[in-house]
């Protein structure tokens, strides 16, 4: 796929040819603002080449003020493109969970609460802004009191954040059956296609899948822009377990066989384990059949999950204010140091970086 040539080349697409490229998955329904703040600050610093985030306003200015912050630690680094994510209908990804805390019993053990990864759940019920929809409360609540709503971005919200430069990218939500949907939302999103720098589709991995992303290729074309397959395996769940990461490199092993022009970037169980399995499987550039790319989202999150959580002691407040206020991290070097030591291995794994070890 010719976009321009090496020296002309953005990082970001250069890491994508050279199939070392690493997506920062905020979450496409995620909207605590501190938080994403902060991770688009150390995820950008350590080198990720894009970040992916709901499509809300306040959430793609908090990436971009994270990004910021970046530059003004170190402002030779290349900043990560800015995307966000659309789906074309009922998508796990754009969903909440809610509930009336007013008909938990009193007695109840909260099995929701403490299996919810993103603390989102607490005795005055869901903090939405914290929930990402990944299901996991559905089935451990012993009443069934727990329920989703779900959301369908609007693709003409997107375009003027396009125009003024705060978007770089979009990610197209989808899955097998949304023929006349995802045709829809093409409708409405190609005519300013041409603006953006990459477009990634994502779409699990379900019986017909091959056939349907043909389907959506051959209703793009002709595409001016590079384009990204995410073979997203088993959707947020990366930060579960070791295994999470197989059908996520299954579906890729699928689509890469199936000569489908553009990138293959991995999503959706993706972990500490996925590059190793890939070296294992000869999946890594520069094979001939390799990916270009992973994407990595609960896991990243929860690798920095009690550094978000910090809450330095501010003496001029007392312990309980000061406990409740969202910190910046680059104005706390020390959390900030620990933070990029954490975050740095994953990514370097990708980009075939060594990371020294430290005592």
């Amino acid at each position: 796929m010719t976009v321009t040539s090496p020296s002309l080349m953005a990082r970001p697409l250069q890491s994508l040819k050279n199939g070392d490229w690493v997506k920062l998955i905020c979450g496409a329904s995620y909207q605590d603002l501190p938080s994403i703040r902060n991770l688009a600050l150390v995820y950008s610093l350590v080198g990720v080449d894009c970040i992916d985030c709901a499509a809300d306003l306040a959430v793609v200015h908090a990436v971009r003020d994270g990004i910021s912050a970046a530059l003004a630690v170190n402002s030779s680094y290349s900043p990560p493109w800015v995307m966000v994510s659309v789906n074309d209908g009922e998508d796990p990804h754009f969903r909440k969970a809610v509930f009336d805390p007013q008909h938990c019993p009193l007695d109840c053990s909260r099995p929701c609460e403490s299996i919810c990864p993103a603390q989102a759940i607490a005795i005055h019920g869901v903090e939405v802004s914290k929930c990402y929809g990944c299901g996991r409360c559905l089935p451990v609540c012993p009443l069934g009191l727990i329920e989703t709503q779900s959301q369908q971005v609007q693709p003409e919200q997107i375009q003027p954040w396009l125009a003024h430069g705060l978007i770089d990218a979009i990610e197209l939500h989808t899955q097998v059956g949304h023929d006349l949907e995802f045709q829809h939302l093409w409708q409405a999103i190609a005519p300013w296609s041409d603006q953006l720098k990459i477009l990634a589709v994502s779409c699990p991995a379900q019986a017909g899948v091959i056939d349907y992303l043909q389907f959506i290729y051959k209703t793009m074309a002709p595409l001016a822009i590079p384009l990204i397959w995410q073979t997203d395996g088993r959707p947020m769940s990366g930060d579960i377990g070791k295994g999470t990461t197989h059908a996520a490199i299954r579906f890729a092993q699928e689509v890469l066989a199936s000569d489908l022009p553009g990138f293959v970037q991995l999503a959706g169980g993706t972990n500490d384990h996925t590059v190793k399995k890939l070296a294992e499987l000869g999946l890594l550039a520069p094979a001939a059949k390799a990916i270009d790319g992973i994407a990595y989202g609960s896991f990243a999150r929860r690798l920095l999950t009690p550094i978000l959580n910090s809450s330095p002691i501010d003496d001029r407040l007392s312990w309980n204010e000061s406990s409740h206020l969202p910190i910046k991290l680059e104005e706390h070097p020390g959390l900030l140091t620990q933070a990029i030591a954490v975050a740095r291995p994953l990514v370097n794994s990708v980009k075939g970086i060594m990371t020294p070890e430290t005592d």
